[in-house]
């Protein structure tokens, strides 16, 4: 195995690591109230645990699929996924993006593309660019246990998943 080839496994292993601490998270939510899950909560700027789940998948969509394979994808509405189960589908599909991504520049993880990001563009790398979807899904998931808390749900531990 070449060292890229290593280096996508090396991600991919991480995306799954994700994907089990977000599978934590998919089943809190499951052991709420349906209305609960689309709830806004005022006292975290009005957003919902389904508008941060959507928000957290149109990064990736957004990030890795426009910016970084130069698609043309969409922005979500919230108000399009009524529950879990929608959600879940929704990741499954970003879950697709994500090994496309990166497996698509696994024979160079160093060259800096062109991003339009806040009416400007920058440079990025397409590790930067995954590292920034990951870290930013890791930031909204303690918002959603933290409106969990503020709904009535204990939520689980949250520590990323080991490899098994």
């Amino acid at each position: 195995m070449d060292e890229l080839t290593s280096q996508t496994d090396v991600l991919m292993h991480q995306y799954e690591m994700m994907k089990r601490t977000r599978e934590s998270l998919f089943q809190m939510c499951e052991s709420m109230s349906p209305t609960a899950y689309v709830q806004p909560v005022e006292a975290l700027g009005g957003d919902s645990i389904r508008d941060l789940h959507v928000h957290v998948t149109d990064c990736y969509r957004v990030w890795l699929g426009v910016r970084g394979l130069g698609r043309s994808i969409p922005k979500l509405r919230p108000q399009s996924i009524q529950d879990v189960q929608k959600m879940r589908a929704l990741f499954e599909k970003t879950d697709f993006l994500v090994h496309e991504f990166l497996h698509s520049f696994q024979d160079g993880w160093n060259p800096e593309i062109q991003a339009s990001w806040m009416s400007d563009t920058a440079q990025s790398t397409e590790l930067w660019i995954f590292t920034h979807c990951i870290t930013h899904e890791f930031h909204h998931r303690g918002q959603i246990t933290k409106i969990a808390r503020l709904l009535g749900t204990i939520p689980p531990k949250m520590n990323l998943s080991k490899i098994k």
